[in-house]
């Protein structure tokens, strides 16, 4: 045992299952509000290629023997605002882990109405909006170059053949038509993407992205086939998670750091990580996003190549004022633990931060989360535990934020704060086959 990381005999004897049953490599559009998998209708006859694919049920197709997918970044999506139909949108993500064969999924999650995506280009970023040249090639759906999504579902792209690095600035261009109603998104980015009147998703210039955005629309994970042993990790989370605070178009919330970490690594097999950061998400009660409780499959479990899940959320239930208690916040904890080791992945847990002189610090919130983080570091039922509140906390009032990671509001950690997180993760505590 470390000084940052406390590990339940548990871990000794779990073995990750096999996640090869995970892996697509067709158009599939999944109902986020139920179990079965679906998959687009064979490709229309030559001639018909503008032809929307539209979803059946069907068995989802196995991996191939030589590979599976895994998520190589990803982002947790809520209900946002009407959006404006026949609009394109250009949506800039950085990867974590390398892999061939990209697929994007798309998700009408929050819609009252479907969608249709008319047209869909992913490619590689220059600067801006502006992109390799060469490197912006059509996604297609079921070999389609259109797809229509139903209220509550999303979609997998057909793979694009090729190679896609690692920390690289993927840009996916996607051409809405008829939206109607709520759309889905991730509202708080720390990325400035584009947008523009018309369809422009073939052009790999800048001239027509005139409108700069600050959030993420429609799309919500990008994964790739790798080798069998390679792994990801998917951070449940909130503000902090999401990188409030941190420096915008930079990457440097605290999983992007430690993203850097696990590729810089050479004998570690975990290498994607997924940032399912909710900004002002609970644990217990919807609100900002779904509580972590109700997303939890959404968001994570329903992710390709996730072997380990970190939870690190708490501090909106505690501030709230809400009457939660420290037994009503483990309870929590405790079932997303069972849900977690359920699915045969394992979990690992992470002490709430100092919030001493955030506007809504009081006497009682500090008691619970100090009986919070005890049962974290001593109650045994995770199966490893990063200590982010001893890493954050100022030595000479333990209650408040170490000024010197405090981002000014003394809740969100600033860019040393998040770097000083990330480098806190005993990375080997993130291999759930140890």
């Amino acid at each position: 045992m470390t000084a940052r990381e406390s590990h339940h005999p548990r871990r000794g004897r779990r073995r990750r299952r096999s996640l090869a049953a995970a892996s697509v490599f067709a158009l599939v559009c999944v109902p986020l509000t139920s179990a079965p998998v679906a998959q687009a209708r064979p490709p229309a006859p030559a001639g018909t290629s503008q032809a929307a694919a539209v979803a059946t049920p069907v068995r989802a197709p196995s991996a191939p023997a030589d590979g599976h997918s895994v998520i190589t970044w990803g982002a947790s999506a809520d209900r946002q605002g009407a959006g404006p139909a026949d609009r394109s949108y250009r949506l800039v993500v950085r990867t974590s882990v390398g892999g061939s064969n990209a697929r994007v999924r798309l998700t009408n999650a929050f819609g009252e109405h479907p969608v249709t995506f008319t047209s869909a280009y992913a490619g590689l970023r220059r600067q801006g909006a502006e992109l390799v040249r060469g490197s912006n090639r059509r996604l297609t759906f079921g070999g389609q170059a259109s797809v229509v999504v139903p209220a509550g579902a999303t979609v997998y792209s057909d793979p694009l053949p090729g190679k896609l690095a690692a920390q690289a600035d993927l840009v996916v261009s996607l051409y809405v038509t008829g939206a109607q109603g709520s759309t889905t998104g991730h509202g708080m980015a720390m990325q400035t993407s584009y947008a523009a009147e018309g369809d422009h998703t073939a052009e790999e210039a800048a001239t027509n992205w005139t409108d700069r955005i600050s959030s993420w629309y429609w799309l919500d994970a990008v994964t790739v086939q790798t080798t069998a042993e390679i792994s990801a990790v998917a951070v449940l989370g909130d503000s902090i998670t999401d990188g409030w605070a941190s420096t915008q178009d930079e990457n440097r919330r605290w999983p992007d750091h430690l993203a850097r970490r696990l590729r810089a690594t050479p004998d570690s097999t975990v290498k994607g990580v997924a940032n399912e950061g909710v900004s002002g998400n609970k644990v217990l009660a919807d609100g900002a996003g779904e509580a972590a409780l109700r997303r939890l499959d959404r968001d994570v479990l329903s992710h390709p190549g996730v072997g380990t899940v970190f939870l690190f959320e708490g501090i909106n239930d505690i501030k709230a004022h809400s009457g939660v208690t420290a037994d009503d916040l483990i309870a929590g904890y405790r079932e997303i633990i069972e849900r977690v080791h359920a699915s045969g992945r394992c979990v690992v847990g992470a002490t709430v931060t100092p919030f001493k002189g955030w506007s809504e610090y009081d006497d009682a919130g500090e008691a619970v989360r100090q009986a919070v983080n005890d049962w974290i570091r001593r109650g045994g039922e995770f199966d490893a535990v990063v200590d982010f509140d001893r890493i954050t906390r100022s030595p000479y009032d333990p209650q408040r934020m170490l000024p010197f990671f405090d981002g000014g509001d003394h809740l969100h950690p600033n860019d040393k704060g998040m770097q000083a997180m990330a480098d806190a993760v005993d990375l080997a505590a993130l291999r759930c086959d140890r």
